[in-house]
């Protein structure tokens, strides 16, 4: 799958940037500041209906503008050229056009179009609390699994009327009626407990992954593993079936009954899911230097990125956000080498400094081109690299208002 062109309106520092891109590797290089960023939020927008930046979207409107508008069109993903194009009006929500057809549902793009990004938050991912960790689940398990995304999305919202219930009542300082609740109850447990059998079985074949991506670009002989804690027994120990899963979900919820009641709010169920990641048997939130840390999150993604690839027979796009200002010149060296590999499709790469990619990167190739961004009368330009003479004339054709 290939981006082959970008338009962005009134988003962000870019008041109106038109961008084409290589089929390989393109590098934005500019200050901090100036719009590289909001450039690959602007793909990810496309891809997922959201930023991986912020989670307001009223923000992301260009100051004094009404609306923003991105556009893009992509190959290999359809028989033909797909062009699909987002708006977003504050207080009126976004609307998702497909060759100029709108989706009835913002989800129905989600997987079309996979889309992996490593940037320097994915520190969190093994450094913090599970919030990030569950998200980064669901992410992948979303874009791979339609299946998996309405469960969820379903479970969301039984939960929420759930929670509704145990709110008013808790007002009242009384449990609520078991007839009020129970047909709640039971739609919490059927769809959690879908979710969590389809996070298991992932999980299993996802090690595979991150073990396999760990060696690539991790030279000493460590073993990564993941251990899912889950709602039904607290523990790693996990029932095989969902049928199972459902009667050990049902317990806990027994359990926890009258905290419940206390509190107001559902207190069992895969929203309170844990990932624990290890390194030779050692937590790495816990035990892992910083480098571990840095190199287990970079094998996160890395895993994310093949078994989209394998399961959506289909390479995703791979924004990378300044994910290379810490890493050591061994480490990015291999990144690079990969990045130009016929393993990783097309990628887009945020840096303050062209240097370390000149020197790694052919840019004279038509399959790979650098990008300058700076900002003209207050608004981010993207243009092609003037300062390289060796650049292929048709590697990009960029033109910014």
């Amino acid at each position: 799958m290939t981006l082959e062109s970008l338009r962005l309106r009134s988003f962000r520092a870019h008041k109106h940037t038109e961008v084409d891109f290589t089929p390989k590797v393109n590098v934005l290089v500019g200050s901090n500041g100036v719009g590289k960023t909001n450039t690959l939020e602007a793909i990810h927008y496309l891809c997922l209906t959201k930023s991986f930046v912020a989670s307001n979207d009223t923000y992301a409107v260009r100051q004094e503008a009404p609306y923003f508008e991105l556009e893009g069109t992509f190959t290999g993903v359809r028989s033909r050229p797909m062009t699909v194009k987002l708006v977003y009006v504050p207080h009126e929500g976004k609307q998702v056009f497909v060759n100029d057809a709108p989706l009835e549902r913002l989800a129905d793009i989600v997987g079309q179009l996979p889309v992996v990004v490593f940037s320097p938050e994915d520190h969190a991912l093994t450094a913090e609390g599970p919030d990030e960790r569950r998200r980064f689940l669901n992410n992948i398990l979303s874009q791979a699994h339609p299946a998996y995304m309405n469960t969820l999305m379903k479970y969301n919202r039984a939960r929420k009327q759930r929670n509704e219930l145990l709110r008013q009542y808790r007002k009242k300082s009384s449990p609520p009626p078991e007839p009020l609740l129970a047909p709640w109850t039971q739609k919490v447990v059927q769809l959690g407990s879908r979710v969590v059998a389809r996070r298991k079985t992932f999980l299993g074949t996802f090690t595979t992954y991150l073990q396999d991506a760990y060696q690539r670009i991790q030279t000493v002989a460590e073993k990564p593993t993941i251990e899912y804690d889950s709602f039904p027994t607290g523990s790693t120990d996990l029932p095989d079936k969902s049928s199972s899963i459902a009667e050990a979900f049902r317990d806990r919820l027994q359990e926890k009954r009258d905290h419940e009641y206390k509190r107001g709010t559902t207190l069992v169920g895969p929203q309170r899911d844990e990932l624990i990641f290890r390194l030779d048997g050692l937590e790495v939130r816990r035990y892992a230097s910083q480098g571990q840390h840095r190199t287990f999150a970079m094998a996160l993604k890395l895993a994310q990125y093949f078994y989209l690839t394998d399961t959506l027979d289909r390479k995703p796009l791979l924004l990378l956000d300044d994910a290379f200002g810490k890493l050591d010149t061994a480490r990015t060296e291999v990144f690079m080498e990969l990045l130009q590999s016929d393993d990783i499709g097309q990628s887009f790469i945020t840096s303050t400094r062209a240097a370390p990619f000149e020197a790694s990167v052919p840019f004279h190739e038509p399959i790979h081109q650098l990008l300058r961004v700076d900002t003209n009368d207050g608004a981010a330009r993207v243009r092609s690299d003037a300062s390289s003479e060796n650049l292929s004339e048709t590697a990009a054709s960029v033109s910014s208002s």
